[in-house]
């Protein structure tokens, strides 16, 4: 049965959105307005005209009265979150007196199981408990577990006795040390997992999207979360590190303890001005749905008359409507309508052997992105390294700016945050609109275009990462200081950051406008979550290199690649071996690529020939 024009013609807006990230975080960077018409239904499903407006359960006050409170807390939230976790490389090394790869993989899993937390808090929410309640549980965990982390700092009885000089012995950690360590790690893991896919979302409910005063105040959210995400970094990465390397742990991670507090004051004192919005359903129970419904009726052959298929109109709910496809063909079956199956009123009486063709599509829409984005697995493992092994490098070089300051290792990031800062303005003001004059494509470039180049950037940073390595450890064994750092400034890591400061503008941050783009505006949550998992696959796969290196290189009196003596190992090697897995990952995202489909793409004519905005959404092959 096939949904009414009417019903199709009945409300068109625009609420779709982009996100874009760094290894922390995720922030916002454009909004598309309704001005641009609708694309006419594309061959492969995933674009049509808006279905419905969404139903709230409170339509005032919300908007900028709640902000205050909605971007006070996110504010004060991921100063406490990139404050405790941006420098846990040194806290491990000095601190709990792990050597760096005991260390690197106590963080890469930690990260792993960090970065899969998003996908069941995105479930919990869209299904059970609603955004508000699930941040609120969220911002609970994490503060558990820093108050957990600043008792370890504090009490000498819950981490091992400082090393001795002379000789040099350290104790390791006993188990109930780091079990305790692990317990507080949990709750920061599920601290993120509610709060990372949920956080966004909730400030776009605020303000109504149908309305060009709603559309404008969500564009100047985006802006303003922007600016103090970006403040956010610069405080983290500098000041809060410097306590913590400099003055003390203790109070490196009592402030951000206390500013977390300040969060959850903050966002439990704006409950009666928020917007709550129901929660709508999981898309993954759908899915889970077709994939069961299309296995049951594996046996049935496919029509072509489109009346056989299930299509009932969409209601109550914000969402676009998805038209069949040919793509994945073995999943219309889910759809197709067998005797019995539909109520007179038009009801589905067996959700497990009966799915929207809406249901189908949306599983479809998941299906042709997976391939692309496992390519974005091995060029974050690149990234992830900037946390792990180019600390343990800074720590063995000169850090002294003049005779009275050293650079806290974990500050060495900023390299990277400050490239993209100044990259992102030049890139979308000069040479987008100069691309765009070439091109014709909206965006200068093609997302699958702009996550190619950004893994060039990042195989180009790991080969500079070994010849910086290469040339650090010759000096450190020639003319070894104390400690045996070698004498050379740590601005030598300079090189290796920038290169991976555009890896991370190009290719992660398309990544993240990628799946916002090509996913249906209801699975923007799943969206978000898609690249917590790509950060997830990348410290596991980091985790198991370092093991595999660790335990299958040296012998014959040689330490191996990875041993506890930086001096002694051959760190330059894991950066090499990541650099050629980067080539091989780069030859398969080529092909992955090659035969995608977009689901839209915005084709504009030049202006200064004179004529208004030409915009055609067209389904093209890049």
């Amino acid at each position: 049965m096939q949904a009414p024009q009417a019903e199709e013609n009945e409300v068109k807006s625009s609420c779709s959105w982009l996100v874009r990230c760094t290894s922390y975080q995720c922030f916002p960077s454009r909004i598309f307005s309704s001005k641009s018409p609708p694309s006419p239904p594309p061959e492969n499903g995933c674009d049509d005209d808006t279905k419905a407006t969404g139903q709230k359960l409170q339509k005032q006050p919300g908007g900028w009265k709640a902000m205050p409170f909605v971007l006070g807390n996110e504010t004060f939230e991921r100063l406490a979150s990139i404050g405790m976790v941006a420098n846990f490389m040194v806290f491990l090394l000095t601190e709990f007196n792990m050597d760096q790869v005991l260390a690197s993989n106590v963080l890469n899993i930690w990260s792993g199981i960090t970065n899969f937390a998003p996908l069941i808090g995105a479930y919990i929410s869209d299904a059970h408990l609603g955004r508000f309640t699930t941040i609120a549980y969220a911002t609970f965990s994490s503060f558990t577990g820093m108050v957990m982390l600043t008792l370890i700092a504090w009490l000498p009885q819950l981490r091992p006795p400082p090393c001795k000089v002379q000789p040099h012995q350290c104790t390791l950690p006993t188990k109930s040390q780091l079990g305790i360590l692990a317990t507080a790690l949990v709750f920061l893991s599920i601290g993120t997992g509610g709060i990372r896919p949920c956080s966004i979302p909730f400030g776009v409910d605020q303000f109504d999207s149908k309305t060009d005063q709603g559309r404008r105040g969500i564009n100047s959210f985006f802006n303003w979360y922007y600016m103090s995400f970006t403040v956010v970094l610069i405080i983290a990465l500098t000041l809060v590190v410097y306590i913590q390397d400099s003055v003390s742990w203790v109070l490196g991670f009592g402030i951000p303890t206390i500013l977390m507090f300040f969060a959850i004051l903050l966002f439990f004192v704006g409950t009666k001005l928020y917007v709550y919005v129901k929660p709508e359903g999981s898309v993954f129970t759908g899915m889970l749905q077709v994939l069961v419904a299309a296995y049951k009726k594996r046996n049935l052959k496919l029509p072509v008359v489109d009346a056989l298929y299930y299509d009932p109109p969409l209601k109550g709910t914000v969402v676009k409507k998805l038209h069949l496809t040919n793509k994945f063909r073995l999943l219309n079956k889910a759809s197709l309508i067998t005797e019995g199956a539909v109520g007179p009123d038009g009801s589905n009486s067996t959700p497990w052997r009966l799915c929207s063709i809406q249901k189908v599509e949306e599983t479809k829409c998941l299906f042709k992105i997976i391939p692309i984005w496992a390519s974005g697995i091995i060029c974050f493992t690149a990234i992830v390294q900037q946390g792990t092994f180019t600390l343990s490098q800074a720590l063995k070089m000169d850090r002294h700016l003049g005779p009275n300051f050293q650079i806290p290792a974990g500050s060495l990031t900023t390299i990277s945050m400050i490239t993209i800062a100044l990259w992102i303005p030049m890139y979308d003001r000069v040479l987008v609109p100069s691309l765009r004059k070439v091109t014709r494509v909206e965006g200068g470039i093609t997302l699958l275009q702009r996550m190619g180049i950004g893994m060039v950037f990042s195989i180009l940073s790991m080969v500079v990462a070994g010849l910086v390595e290469r040339m650090r450890r010759a000096s450190a064994l020639a003319h070894a200081g104390p400690n045996g750092a070698a004498p050379l400034t740590v601005l030598w890591l300079a090189p290796q950051l920038m290169l991976m400061g555009f890896a991370e503008a190009f290719n992660i941050i398309g990544q993240i406008e990628f799946y916002n783009k090509e996913f249906p505006e209801n699975m923007s949550s799943l969206a978000n979550s898609l690249f917590s998992c790509t950060m997830a696959g990348a410290s596991y796969l980091s985790a198991a290199l370092v093991n595999i290196v660790h335990s299958t290189t040296g012998g014959h009196d040689h330490p191996d690649w990875l041993t506890k003596d930086i001096n002694a190992g051959k760190v330059e090697n894991l950066y090499f071996l990541i650099a050629g897995l980067g080539v091989l990952n780069l030859g398969y995202f080529l092909w992955a690529s090659r035969g995608y489909q977009y689901k839209s793409k915005v084709m504009i004519d030049d202006e200064e020939h004179g004529h208004d905005f030409d915009v055609e959404l067209n389904v093209v092959k890049k």
